[in-house]
């Protein structure tokens, strides 16, 4: 009798309560689950509407995954009667812990990020920055990949990116090149401004529209210099500027106009 009423009194006291809250933290953590996969599919509809970049897309998701996840377990837990209290300090001490430790990793994230939402650049352009000149290849959370002119493979940290100076070559459609070209003294400059300008009216690169600028840049020591400043699309601006100093130079040879050497002038003097 004594142990049918101890069992019925461990039933009511214990079994049947720890029962309630084991299917009431069951239920937090299936309905948690269901609420978190419905913020989760608005917030990706919402990121994507707003025309974010895939990769960042991912990783928010992935980042609110992990926290809602973390929430419901710990109403679940708490539910339960742990003490959730200890639990939510030692997560916050082992993020502390871990943010010290990946300081590196947390800059090259958040320069990624910001790369990723104000677009400085995209795969495909031509840029110079953290210290080097190419092509870009893929732009990740925490590293991006160029490839140089000869073909070579950099990965550049995202931190060093975004801390420094980034000069995109391909953000424009239109390119103008400078070149400056010497003439002797006693050559004629307008016959050489004649000669620049039938030279850049026979190249079908160049654009009308800005017209090209011919100038005397510099009366310098031994030399008379012209700046030649053209325009052209972004995607000819090398194989053009290479040709013109090459066409020019004929230009010029063919017409009698001197490039001058550097000179220097020496007069012994008079032994006395």
């Amino acid at each position: 009798m004594f142990d049918s009423l101890l069992s019925a009194n461990w039933i009511e006291q214990y079994a049947l309560p720890w029962s309630i809250n084991l299917l009431f933290a069951l239920g937090i953590f299936i309905g948690g689950r269901w609420i978190a996969r419905g913020i989760i599919a608005i917030v990706r509809r919402v990121l994507l509407r707003a025309r974010l970049d895939d990769i960042l897309v991912n990783f928010i998701i992935s980042i609110l995954s992990g926290i809602l996840l973390l929430v419901v377990i710990i109403a679940a837990l708490d539910r339960l009667g742990v003490d959730t209290t200890s639990l939510v300090a030692l997560i916050g001490a082992a993020g502390l812990a871990i943010g010290l430790a990946l300081q590196d990793s947390l800059k090259n994230f958040a320069a990624g990020v910001m790369l990723i939402v104000f677009r400085p650049f995209k795969a495909g352009d031509f840029v110079e920055a953290g210290g080097t000149q190419g092509v870009v290849e893929k732009i990740n959370i925490f590293s991006s990949t160029f490839r140089t002119p000869d073909n070579r493979e950099i990965i550049v940290p995202n931190g060093s990116i975004y801390s420094g100076v980034i000069t995109n070559y391909s953000a424009r459609g239109t390119r103008r090149i400078d070149l400056v070209f010497s003439i002797s003294y006693d050559d004629d400059i307008r016959k050489a401004r004649s000669v620049i300008e039938s030279v850049l009216a026979a190249e079908p690169r160049l654009l009308a529209d800005p017209a090209p600028f011919i100038g005397v840049a510099d009366l310098a020591a031994h030399s008379v210099d012209l700046h030649v400043r053209p325009w052209v699309n972004t995607s000819d601006y090398f194989a053009t500027m290479c040709d013109l100093r090459e066409k020019i130079k004929l230009a010029f040879d063919d017409n009698g106009l001197t490039i001058p050497y550097p000179q220097m002038d020496i007069h012994p003097s008079k032994a006395s």
